[in-house]
């Protein structure tokens, strides 16, 4: 079976979509920094399913770096998913540039720039996906976490043009778009339950909708109505609003 490339996988949606899509017999490519730490679920996926789990240095943030990783795998993957992702509190973000900085490299900067590699690869020989993860925060800027949306819109506006690009060559580009979800990023935050999903439910939404070829992927589903509701409030109303 071919491999899948999991970008970012040491975070628990990653990991749950490793699982999800080794029941189905794929093999892996685990890339993470400190990827070691990834061995116990490399051992748990063998055992379970029987699958080739590879474990990769990758640092997303290392963008010289990214040409040499893609070309030492040593079968090109059928696809990649970018699970990639940081969240500072918007209030550090807003005062430490640092902060602002590592948001936009981890959500946006680093995943273009490992992408376009994988793309250009993907449309000569004319097969494969892409799976990048964004997040319902950047349909519209907010204050509680515009910078951190901002990332993700731009994510998502890249993903929208590669999947215009690459439609022709028949690469599939989907965008998931989680909306709250049960992680160590948002282990601090007061979510609610029915607005939540868990990281295997929106791992299963992955890999369904990238099995049956869809674009964008809201999850939960209930999430592409509140986004549409939000993204129609007109301006005057909107900046006086805090949501």
């Amino acid at each position: 079976m071919s491999y899948i490339l999991i970008i970012g996988a040491k975070s628990d949606i990653a990991k749950e979509v490793a699982r999800v899509y080794a029941k189905n017999g794929y093999n892996f490519y685990l890339a993470a920094r400190e990827s070691s730490s990834l061995e116990d679920l490399k051992q748990d996926i063998t055992l379970r399913s029987g699958v080739e789990v590879v474990l990769k240095e990758f640092d997303i943030t290392d963008f010289a770096s990214h040409e040499s990783f893609y070309g030492s795998l040593e079968e090109k993957p059928l696809g990649v998913i970018v699970v990639s992702g940081y969240m500072a509190e918007q209030k550090s973000a807003q005062k430490e540039w640092s902060e602002t900085l590592q948001t936009i490299n981890v959500n946006y900067t680093g995943a273009v720039s490992i992408l376009n590699i994988i793309a250009n690869d993907f449309e000569k020989e004319r097969r494969g996906f892409i799976v990048g993860v964004s997040s319902v925060a950047g349909d519209r800027g907010r204050k509680a976490n515009y910078i951190y949306g901002s990332a993700k819109a731009a994510f998502s506006a890249y993903l929208s043009g590669l999947r215009n690009r690459l439609y022709e060559s028949g690469v599939q580009v989907l965008t998931v778009k989680p909306g709250f979800v049960h992680t160590k990023m948002t282990e601090h935050l007061d979510l609610p339950p029915k607005l939540t999903a868990t990281p295997n439910e929106v791992a299963e939404d992955i890999f369904n909708a990238q099995q049956k070829g869809r674009n964008v992927l809201y999850t939960k589903p209930i999430w592409m109505v509140i986004m549409l509701i939000i993204k129609h409030i007109p301006e005057f109303l909107f900046k006086k609003m805090s949501i």
